[in-house]
């Protein structure tokens, strides 16, 4: 019963009483059902945050848990969800760092004052630490972070975004030295963790290794900081050379290395390093050129997703038919000129790729919607925009091929919905029908034949109540919890759900 519980808090047409029944459930997912509702009182607000971290973050995301309303002291955990989106006085952390269980969450919260930090930094669970490294936007926490003796601290710091470039460089210098590491402090070296390590309770990476030079967490680190836009550029080119290709293509990523750099790397022969160079707009025309033109797809594929890809090397990759169904960069960034043009070319290919924008010009649209290929056709039938007239046109003209991208315009009329349905249609029309705003209760008990669209269609305020009810005993736990969410579901029905709750 639990599941069809959860799906019963997320339903808008539960009354109050039935409401304040559900908040005695101790379920997670009953928690943070109740917490995305707009009718809880204040006195429930505050037990949901107390109770359970996630329904605290959604409260406070939804503006209805407020600093106002929490006393630190006693109800830690909803301070600590205020805290943490910045909505708190950042004082409260000093009561809060009085709790270990909380540390390592606290540890993620912004403005932290520096006493509070540095306890943190010092903490016995290396986790707190870490999450500290990740987060902390204080460059002189960042610094004394820099000398933890942890790696995985210092790798932190390397993702940080926050993380200043004076400690960036210093993590890239191994300043101050590692003096050990997680393989070292665990095993005497030199060792490698074995592709088949017997140990079951063995959490080291594969790959781990360390001869007494930590070589394994030091690459780690520097992977990280490599690839970190604020580390300066003099550092990271150093390791140009190095016989690391995963270091090679954290560089092969940075948009300020000067342009010999960029040759070097183009010049290599692991294809993870060319194709982030292949994908980096500061690499320039001539290097994306020739990258477009590498034999092996993994590369040239990384070139058409390059924002600043030529027009003309974009067209040639589409011949390939191996770019996907995807929107790239270069054409979502296109001007109405450059998107008419593509629109335009002979290869039915690029013009299917331009088909996939969702934002046309009207006179761009209409032309695609009148594509003799069958491809672009579907491509650009889910377009906002497309009369009926034009979708009915799309439908004689290619048939069952576009059905499902006609299924998942917004501006199908219901009637048109209707005439899918009677002709041959498939499962991919089904699944969009099921979500359709215009979709009746002839159209939504169709889509009941699919399981996955039968999913969707569970929460469609179309579907009627007796096909609801029906659904509430359904053996998939998704469909029967999405179904008692349904706010079209009687409310009689509802509180049958919740006959065996305590409080009646």
């Amino acid at each position: 019963m639990l599941h069809l519980w959860a799906g019963a808090a997320a339903n808008p047409a539960l009354p109050a009483e039935a409401v304040a029944r559900l908040m005695a459930v101790d379920d997670s997912s009953v928690r943070r059902e109740l917490a995305e509702r707009g009718d809880l009182t204040d006195r429930q607000v505050r037990e949901l945050a107390e109770r359970d971290g996630v329904a605290a973050s959604l409260l406070v995301e939804s503006g209805r848990l407020r600093a106002g309303q929490v006393d630190p002291e006693r109800r830690p955990r909803a301070a600590l969800a205020l805290l943490r989106a910045g909505l708190a006085p950042v004082e409260w952390a000093r009561a809060l760092v009085e709790l270990p269980e909380l540390r390592v969450e606290l540890a993620q919260c912004p403005g932290l004052p520096g006493g509070v930090a540095r306890r943190l930094a010092a903490d016995p669970d290396p986790a707190v630490a870490v999450e500290l490294a990740e987060s902390t936007d204080d460059p002189q926490i960042a610094a004394l972070l820099a000398a933890h003796p942890s790696e995985h601290v210092r790798q932190g710091l390397g993702v940080n975004p926050a993380t200043p470039p004076h400690v960036l460089a210093d993590l890239i210098n191994d300043l101050p030295a590692l003096e050990s590491c997680e393989v070292c402090r665990k095993h005497p070296v030199p060792w490698t963790h074995p592709p088949d390590c017997p140990d079951p309770d063995c959490d080291l990476p594969g790959g781990a290794a360390c001869d007494g030079s930590h070589q394994y967490a030091r690459h780690s680190i520097l992977q990280a900081a490599l690839g970190h836009p604020a580390a300066p550029a003099a550092d990271a080119a150093r390791y140009l050379d190095h016989p690391s290709p995963f270091l090679r293509a954290a560089l092969a990523g940075r948009t300020d290395l000067d342009p010999a750099a960029y040759r070097a790397l183009a010049a290599d022969e692991q294809l993870w390093v060319l194709s982030a160079l292949a994908e980096n707009p500061a690499a320039g025309e001539e290097l994306i050129r020739r990258l477009a033109d590498h034999p092996h797809d993994f590369v040239y594929r990384a070139a058409a997703h390059n924002p600043r890809v030529p027009l003309d090397v974009l067209d040639r990759l589409a011949a390939t038919g191996r770019l996907g169904d995807v929107l790239l960069p270069r054409i979502a960034a296109a001007d109405p000129a450059e998107l008419d043009h593509l629109a335009g070319r002979p290869d039915a290919r690029t013009r299917r790729l331009v088909a996939l924008h969702r934002d046309l010009p009207a006179p761009v649209r209409d032309r695609l919607a009148a594509d003799p290929d069958a491809k672009v056709a579907a491509a650009v039938a889910p377009h906002p925009g497309l009369t009926a007239a034009q979708l009915r046109a799309l439908h004689a003209r290619h048939g069952r091929s576009v059905a499902a991208g006609i299924a998942a315009n917004p501006d199908a009329p219901t009637e048109l919905l209707h005439e899918l349905l009677a002709a041959d249609h498939n499962v991919a029309t089904l699944r969009a029908l099921a979500t359709h705003p215009a979709a009746d209760a002839d159209v939504l008990t169709a889509c009941l034949r699919d399981r996955r669209a039968g999913r969707r269609a569970a929460a469609h305020p179309a579907l009627p109540p007796d096909r609801l009810r029906a659904l509430l005993a359904d053996p998939d736990p998704v469909v029967a919890t999405t179904a008692a969410a349904n706010p079209s579901l009687p409310v009689a029905d509802l509180l049958r759900l919740l006959a065996d709750l305590p409080g009646k």
